[in-house]
């Protein structure tokens, strides 16, 4: 292949498990329990695993620009100094198959514009990607990779940026056999943007990575859209984490921000929208959590709060354990679940106040838009079901229905007082909250439904303000209170 360097540039010719199953696969990482360790790194490859491009690689100065154009490359490359491999018309970088394609160990490297595909090759003790990092201020962008084991695996690479690249795995391959689409180990000031990740283990894993950044991705048909491990000070905006066992779990973690991302579609036998599993002083305001087996999952995490978030058509809006404490539920609106609270233990102190419950009979004399008594969360069914493993099954049984029907008209037992003390009778305000997107995988079949359940969302929204129980939820964000 021709080269000729000028002024710097170089130009080349899962099933779904019940919540406590969840919880405890969640922290059986490779390894064993606790933190991962990342794999050893990966280094030059041997000649005959070689890509045409390490030798423009090699002959280019720090700081060069290597154009490459449209074509196949064949083979796998390390990029051990500072350059911009920028690719013209999609050239493909097709792997070797015996380890990660793209090997970047230098600092202030940029790679744009490439369609990169791993040949299902490499192994997970290797960490083997469609591009591995192990170096800091890395940009990768528009690019897209396919069929390797990891998409992109961030080792330490701290200040890199992946912007606007398309990752896919092996769909029906299973996750244990799996990496994830982006991976980040004991990295700070990362930032994932505009990216997209389908058929991986998981779509995001961060784990012992700070100050980062994860805004406007989509991640669906995964394990867990966002797996996460010891990462404090990060924050997730304008995301979408859909049809998957859980959209984001989240373990052992401070101060995390979640700002109008969508937890959507995430169905199976207990399956999740937001866990948070010994995580403290996470705020989540302004999201849609919509269509999951359970909205939100709290275990063992202290001073959360939860406001102008809707929680909508789920099988049990919040799971709380008693061994969290100190969290607030304020401003949300919970709209046509199945049950608003499952408590596993005996109390709780976590406060929900001022939000709306659209199974609610809120009486508001004054016309103020608070009901006039508290809205009591908890029944006997849902006590039952939070303490006994057995009474799930029964969850949407006629049963179950007739149960915390008679004992809301006749509360001879109190088993734990949870309680809204100032219920709101209107939908509040959620104008910064995303609405539902489509569903591709109904939308054929569903369209005119679709359509008509608007319509009457809107009707319903007209008249909440004097009957408010809304039993279905239309997929329809409320902007505004009647």
């Amino acid at each position: 292949m021709a080269a000729a360097t000028r002024a710097g540039v170089v130009t080349a010719g899962l099933d779904m498990l019940p919540a406590v199953a969840l919880v405890a696969l969640l922290v059986q990482v490779p390894g064993g329990m606790g933190p991962a360790s990342a794999g050893q790194i990966e280094g030059r490859p041997p000649i005959g695993q070689m890509s045409p491009l390490q030798a423009l690689i090699d002959a280019a100065r720090p700081g060069a620009v290597i154009d490459v154009p449209a074509g196949v490359y064949e083979g796998d490359f390390v990029v051990d100094r500072p350059v911009r491999l920028l690719g013209h018309g999609r050239p493909r970088l097709l792997g070797s198959g015996a380890g990660s394609v793209v090997r970047i160990r230098a600092d202030d490297v940029v790679i744009e514009g490439f369609d990169i595909d791993g040949r299902l090759g490499g192994d997970l003790a290797r960490d083997s990607s469609g591009i591995h990092i192990a170096a800091s201020r890395v940009v990768v962008r528009d690019c897209r990779i396919v069929r390797a084991i990891f998409g992109v695996y961030l080792r330490e690479a701290h200040g890199a940026a992946i912007e606007r690249t398309e990752i896919e795995g092996v769909r029906g391959k299973d996750p244990g056999e799996q990496g994830s689409g982006i991976h980040v180990w004991n990295t700070t000031g990362f930032r994932l943007l505009d990216n997209s990740v389908r058929y991986a283990r998981d779509g995001f894993y961060l784990q012992s990575s700070t100050h980062g950044t994860v805004a406007r991705n989509t991640v669906s048909e995964v394990r867990y859209g966002l797996h996460y491990m010891f990462s404090d000070d990060n924050v997730f905006e304008d995301n979408l984490f859909e049809r998957s066992a859980a959209g984001a779990a989240l373990m052992y973690s401070k101060r995390l921000v979640f700002r109008r991302n969508r937890f959507v579609r995430n169905r199976g036998f207990n399956s999740v929208g937001l866990l948070l599993k010994t995580c403290d002083q996470v705020v989540a305001e302004d999201n849609l959590i919509a269509d999951n087996g359970r909205g939100i999952f709290l275990e063992g995490s202290y001073e959360n709060t939860f406001r102008r978030n809707l929680i909508a058509q789920s099988d049990v809006a919040v799971v709380l354990y008693d061994s969290s404490g100190r969290n607030r539920f304020e401003g949300n609106a919970f709209v046509g679940n199945l049950s608003p609270l499952q408590l596993v233990g005996r109390r709780t102190d976590t406060v929900f106040d001022r939000n709306y419950w659209s199974d609610g009979d809120a009486i508001d004399l004054d016309a103020d838009g608070i009901g006039d008594r508290p809205y009591r969360l908890s029944n006997v069914f849902d006590h039952l079901r939070g303490n006994l493993t057995a009474a799930d099954l029964f969850a949407q049984s006629l049963g179950a229905s007739v149960l915390s029907a008679a004992e809301r008209a006749f509360p001879v037992l109190e088993p734990v007082p949870v309680v809204d003390q100032h219920p709101l009778t209107r939908p509040p305000a959620l104008r910064d909250v995303p609405a539902l997107p489509p569903d591709p995988i109904r939308v054929a079949g569903w369209g005119v439904a679709g359509s008509i359940a608007g319509l009457a969302f809107g009707a319903a929204v007209l008249w909440s303000g004097r009957r408010r129980p809304a039993k279905r939820w239309s997929g329809q964000t409320p902007r505004e209170a009647p």
